[in-house]
C-alpha cells in the first residue's frame, strides 16, 4: 500500500515548507531553511481505530554498545508535565540518558540536552508546554549545539506536532510515549544529521521490557499496563496512550520484587485504568485481583495502585483488598459527576447509583478506608441541578481530598464537537462551591485522627520549617511533626494533636522506629 503524503501546505502559512524526499523510512521537509527528518508522526485517524494485532513484548537491550560513551561529559535536564504515569516515564528516559553517558544538573546554561515530557490531558499544560519553549528558544540562540526535545502525550497530537514544526523550528526532537525505548536512536541522528528529527508513532505501542530506571526516594512507580479502551468523551488519553495492553504478571511481580531487595518502603501501580489489568491476556485467565494478590505476599512495606474505572471495580478486587497487610486503605476512584445523564454524556458507562453502590461495598469491607476522587465542572449541558447532584454526592461518600477541574475541551475528542454552552463564570462559580464541599470533607476526615497514634514514612524535611519532617500514613494523609533528618526514609509512630484541613500535625511516640 503506498504511503500517504500529507499536504503540509494546509498547516503552515509561508511558503518554502515542502518535501524534499519520501521512502519507506519516512520523509525528509525544508521548512524555513531547516531540514527535518520525519521518521514517523502522529496520525489521530490511525489511532482511533483500535487494530487486533497482538501486542509484542520485547525484552532488548535499550542502549547499544556504541552509543553508551555518547553523553560522556555532558549533562541533562528533564521537566515533566502530568500525571504519575508521566513521571514515571521521565524515569525511564533518566535512566536511558544516564545509560549514554549523561549526567543530571539543574544548571540550564550547563545542560547539553533538555527535554520536556508533557501531558495533554488539559489545555493549560499544553500552554505551560509552549510558555517553557518561549523561554529555551533563548537559550538554543545561545548555545546552538543545545539538544532541545519534546515528548510525551502533547507529541502525539497532529496539532501539536505541526503548531512546533511551524513556530518552534529550534526543536531538535518530537517523540511520542510508544517509543522512549528509541530515544538514544533519535539522540545519534539529530547529533549527526543537525537536522530535527520527529518519530511518534500512531500504532497501539508494544511492551519494552527491561528498560533503565533513575528512581530517587523511598517510593517507586511500577507501570502494570498501557493504554485505555474506556474513551470517555473529554478524554485525550485513548489516543495518546494507545490501547489497553498489560504487562505479563511475571515480569511485573519480579520488579516489584526487585524493588524489595532494594528497600523501597512503597511501590505505586500504575495504569490509566488498572483494573482493567489482565483483560487482553488470550493465553491466560489473570485479573487486577490475582496480581494484587500475589504482591500482597511479597515483602515490601506499603502498595498502592492509581488510578481505577469504576465500572471495571469488582467484588474480587475489594476482596483481596480487605485482606491489608502490605495493602493500604486509600482508594482513588475518579467519580467525575455525581449526576447520571453527565456521566452518561461523559461515556463513562456507569450511573449515580452503581458508584454509591461500589462505595457501600468498599466501605463495608474495608472500614477505614480513605476514598479520593476526580471531578469535573462545567461540562457540556450540565444544568444546576445535576451540579448539585455532584455536591451532595461529594457529602454522602466524604472524601478525603479531590483533584477538581473547569472542563476545556480537548481537540480530537467527542466533546470537542459539543456545544460549550456553560459560562466561564458559572462553571468558576461551580468549582468554588465544590472546593468548598471537598475542604470540608477534608477537615472532618481530619478530625477524626485527633488522638490517634498513626504509622508514617517519613519523606523529608518540611519546606516551611527545617525543624519539621512530613510523611504520609498508609491512607496517604500527611503529617507533619518534628524529628531529627536521620528519621528520613523510616516509619515511625505519631500522635495526632492537631487536624487541620489538608494536613494533620503531631509528635513522634517513644515506640522504637518501625522499619529502618
Amino acid at each position: 500500500m503506498a504511503k500517504e503524503t500529507k499536504d503540509y501546505s494546509k498547516y503552515f502559512d509561508f511558503s518554502d515548507a515542502k518535501v524534499l524526499h519520501e521512502d519507506e523510512n519516512g520523509k525528509k521537509i525544508r521548512i524555513r531553511g531547516r531540514e527535518i527528518h520525519i521518521l514517523s508522526e502522529p496520525n489521530h485517524k490511525q489511532e482511533k481505530q483500535r487494530g487486533k494485532e497482538s501486542v509484542q513484548v520485547h525484552y532488548e537491550q535499550a542502549v547499544p554498545d556504541e552509543l553508551r560513551t555518547i553523553g560522556q561529559g555532558k549533562h541533562y535536564i528533564v521537566y515533566t508535565f502530568g500525571c504519575q504515569m508521566n513521571e514515571h516515564d521521565t524515569e525511564t528516559i533518566k535512566g536511558l540518558l544516564e545509560q549514554m553517558g549523561y549526567q543530571p544538573t539543574e544548571d540550564r546554561k550547563e545542560a547539553d540536552i533538555i527535554l520536556l515530557n508533557t501531558c495533554a490531558i488539559r489545555e493549560n499544560a499544553e500552554d505551560k508546554v509552549f510558555g517553557e519553549l518561549g523561554h529555551l528558544k533563548h537559550l538554543k540562540t545561545e548555545n546552538p549545539e543545545l539538544l532541545l526535545g519534546v515528548c510525551g502525550c502533547m507529541s502525539q497530537e497532529e496539532t501539536v506536532v505541526n503548531r512546533i514544526l511551524q513556530k518552534h523550528g529550534f526543536v531538535d526532537m518530537i517523540f511520542g510515549t510508544h517509543n522512549i525505548h528509541r530515544l538514544p536512536l533519535l539522540i545519534h541522528e539529530s547529533l549527526m544529521s543537525k537536522e530535527m528529527v520527529v518519530d511518534v508513532w500512531s500504532k497501539e505501542g508494544d511492551i519494552i521490557e527491561n528498560l533503565p530506571k533513575k528512581r530517587e526516594g523511598m517510593r517507586a512507580w511500577v507501570n502494570i499496563m498501557y493504554g485505555c479502551d474506556k474513551f470517555c468523551t473529554y478524554c485525550i488519553v485513548p489516543f495518546t496512550r494507545g490501547k489497553e495492553r498489560s504487562r505479563r504478571p511475571e515480569d511485573v511481580i519480579a520488579e516489584v520484587r526487585d524493588l524489595a531487595r532494594q528497600g523501597f518502603k512503597e511501590i505505586t501501580l500504575l495504569g490509566q485504568n488498572v483494573n482493567a489489568y489482565g483483560k487482553d491476556f488470550t493465553d491466560i485467565t489473570y485479573s487486577f485481583a490475582n496480581l494484587m494478590d500475589d504482591i500482597h505476599k511479597i515483602d515490601i512495606p506499603r502498595v498502592r495502585f492509581t488510578t481505577s474505572h469504576p465500572r471495571d471495580f469488582d467484588d474480587e478486587l475489594i476482596a483481596v483488598l480487605a485482606k491489608g497487610g502490605n495493602l493500604v486503605e486509600h482508594i482513588h476512584l475518579p467519580v467525575q459527576s455525581g449526576n447520571t445523564e453527565v456521566l452518561k454524556m461523559m461515556g463513562r458507562k456507569y450511573s449515580r447509583e452503581h458508584y454509591l453502590e461500589l462505595v457501600r461495598k468498599i466501605k463495608a469491607a474495608i472500614p477505614n478506608v480513605v476514598l479520593t476522587t476526580d471531578i469535573i465542572v462545567g461540562f457540556p449541558g450540565e444544568t444546576d441541578e445535576q451540579f448539585e447532584e455532584t455536591l451532595s454526592l461529594v457529602r454522602e461518600v466524604g472524601y478525603d481530598s479531590a483533584y477538581t477541574f473547569i472542563y476545556s475541551p480537548r481537540e480530537g475528542t467527542p466533546a470537542a464537537s459539543m456545544k460549550d454552552d456553560i459560562p466561564m463564570e458559572v462553571k468558576k462559580e461551580r468549582l468554588y462551591r465544590l472546593n468548598e464541599a471537598i475542604q470540608e470533607c477534608s477537615r472532618e476526615s481530619s478530625e477524626q485522627f485527633k488522638g490517634q497514634i498513626v504509622e508514617v514514612l517519613v519523606e523529608g524535611r518540611s519546606k516551611n520549617n527545617a525543624e519539621v519532617l512530613s510523611g504520609r500514613t498508609r491512607t496517604n494523609k500527611l503529617v507533619h511533626f518534628e524529628g531529627a533528618p536521620e528519621l528520613i526514609g523510616t516509619f515511625v509512630h505519631v500522635e495526632i494533636t492537631d487536624p487541620m484541613t489538608w494536613y494533620i500535625k503531631g509528635k513522634i511516640v517513644n515506640d522504637p522506629v518501625v522499619s529502618a
